[in-house]
């Protein structure tokens, strides 16, 4: 008999039940991206984005934390929790844009530019925040670079939010590397004036990582947490969401009676979307996909992110 929609669900709750139960025996936390599976998020403690998830990090009381994202998220949570085991659900689940930008090119740009602070986003690896000043993310880019008191700022690996911070800090001067999200990037200025077009009433929200021709066809380029802000705030019951597809799911859960659209079909993560029940279940019960970074990197590295969770949030 094939395989149908009744057993598949079966197999989902059945799925969360364990889970459950194993998050309870081993004192472990879920923490998912927006980006997530629908499922995923359901069966997350915290969702958020970067810099959300970065934080909360730092916050949980647990002896396990199974990151649902990608490896640098994971490694990030591991570089502030060195006392706990941090696990990630697919070990191949990474980011293109992170894998953009090596610590060699890193270094002979820097070598290039003696006067400038480097900030990498967040989206990087290890390796390459140990090799740069400070972290940010989509959220505070723009205040961790107005923070420093360079007047030059290297800023990898994406080139699109680089160059929105740019627009937003003129009186910076920023060296951009040519990195960008395999996702945001597929997003056309045609895909976006017609999903504007057939949705007359609805705000475009757009993310910084999209190309410069989209983010001047939004209504607010903001972070996905800061989508949530937005619809959650505003008078208007239409959005265009220009981010990732796995957003739709929260925002018209915590937004009853409003609509969200995407302005394009395209807006798929394939990494994001490795992860299933399944592999959340087997990780946390094997507790297999172990995110280690070495002690010389995760110093390094902790203060790039230390130093934007102070300017962020004071501490």
């Amino acid at each position: 008999m094939p395989y149908g929609k009744k057993e598949d669900k079966k197999y989902r709750e059945e799925l969360q039940k364990k889970i459950l139960r194993l998050k309870k025996q081993k004192n472990a936390v879920i923490l998912a991206h927006n980006y997530q599976r629908d499922e995923i998020q359901d069966i997350a403690d915290i969702t958020g984005d970067s810099l959300q998830l970065a934080r909360a990090a730092t916050e949980v009381n647990a002896d396990i934390i199974e990151f649902c994202g990608v490896r640098f998220m994971a490694e990030s949570a591991s570089i502030l929790n060195p006392d706990k085991k941090v696990l990630l659900p697919v070990k191949e689940a990474g980011c293109p844009l992170a894998d953009m930008i090596t610590p060699e090119k890193l270094r002979s740009l820097k070598a290039q530019h003696p006067d400038a602070a480097c900030v990498c986003y967040v989206n990087s690896s290890a390796e390459v925040k140990a090799e740069s000043d400070v972290a940010c993310t989509s959220s505070n880019a723009i205040e961790v670079v107005r923070s420093l008191p360079n007047k030059q700022i290297i800023f990898v690996p994406d080139e699109n939010l680089g160059r929105y911070v740019q627009l937003q800090a003129s009186e910076k001067e920023i060296i951009l590397w040519r990195g960008f999200c395999a996702t945001h990037i597929r997003l056309s200025e045609e895909e976006a004036a017609r999903a504007k077009k057939e949705h007359p009433q609805a705000k475009f929200l757009a993310h910084p990582e999209c190309r410069p021709e989209v983010l001047k066809l939004a209504d607010e380029v903001c972070s996905t947490a800061g989508m949530f802000k937005y619809a959650k705030a505003s008078e208007v019951d239409e959005f265009i969401i220009g981010t990732e597809s796995g957003m739709l799911y929260r925002l018209e859960k915590e937004n009853p009676g409003k609509k969200f659209f995407l302005p394009s079909e395209h807006l798929i993560c394939a990494n994001m979307k490795l992860t299933t029940l399944g592999w959340v279940a087997y990780s946390l019960e094997n507790e297999v996909h172990e995110i280690m970074v070495g002690e010389d990197i995760r110093v390094r590295a902790k203060k790039s992110l230390d130093k934007m969770l102070e300017i962020t949030y004071g501490k």
